[in-house]
């Protein structure tokens, strides 16, 4: 059955395979990003699909242009049945460099982003005792990684929220889903100066992502032998963790 589907952050990466991954399902996506020329170029590319790619061009960190977007897909598509919240961004924050800019940009984007589209569809989902929001986190939310504390930082607070956020939604009739992937090859990872184990393409993390939100699980994680060993590492005691992360930045 097609739904009407809201995607932050569609424009390139994992956002941009994940709107072709719906399409191919037939799905309606109503694409948001910030470059109009990217969304509509998207839209031509995937004219074919059995699916429709709309473009709603939004800056996530502008909430009162999140809100009269949602009211725009509404309006021209119908309710929102599933909303993706993907946008987001990276910058690598080393502790001899220590500056405020990159913890703001971050903050106003990963977190923010995601709190303005949150603002916008849960009141509107409780009422009507419907609808499905997912959340773009990261593993790197899970603990501390060297020149990620920035970046983590935001995604620990997006889990940690959703987490939160779920109790009440349930009650309320509303879907929650956080999506916690490892590493995808994106223009994001693309400038990462380090190995990327298990690194995934764009169309393969999509897919995983789309079937995982046609389970019914709060958490969608992949590739699962490297997102379950960064679970584990979770558990360990600072005296072991932290000897650990020290060779990570001696490689970098």
């Amino acid at each position: 059955m097609s739904r009407i589907v809201w995607l932050t952050g569609a424009s390139k990466g994992l956002g941009r395979a994940v709107a072709v991954a719906l399409a191919q399902r037939g799905d309606t996506v109503a694409a948001s990003a910030r470059t109009q020329s990217d969304l509509e170029s998207l839209a031509q590319e995937l004219s074919a699909l059995p699916g429709e790619i709309h473009p709603f061009p939004l800056d996530v960190g502008d909430a009162a242009a999140t809100l009269d977007v949602v009211d725009a897909i509404e309006e021209r598509l119908g309710p929102i049945d599933l909303a993706i919240l993907n946008a987001g961004t990276h910058q690598p924050v080393r502790a001899t460099e220590f500056s405020v800019e990159p913890f703001r940009t971050l903050v106003e984007v990963n977190l923010m982003g995601t709190v303005n589209g949150l603002a916008a569809l849960l009141p509107r989902f409780c009422a009507q005792r419907r609808g499905h929001v997912a959340v773009v986190a990261s593993v790197a939310g899970y603990r501390g990684l060297p020149t990620a504390g920035a970046y983590g930082a935001t995604k620990a607070a997006l889990i940690n929220m959703c987490e939160a956020l779920k109790p009440e939604l349930d009650r309320a009739g509303v879907r929650i889903s956080v999506i916690n992937p490892g590493f995808v090859r994106t223009p994001l990872t693309d400038r990462n100066p380090f190995p990327m184990p298990f690194l995934m393409e764009p169309d393969d993390a999509a897919q995983r992502l789309v079937r995982g939100l046609d389970s019914r699980r709060f958490e969608i994680t992949f590739p699962r032998r490297f997102t379950w060993t960064l679970k584990l590492l979770r558990c360990l005691p600072y005296a072991l963790y932290f000897p650990l992360t020290r060779r990570l930045v001696q490689r970098q």
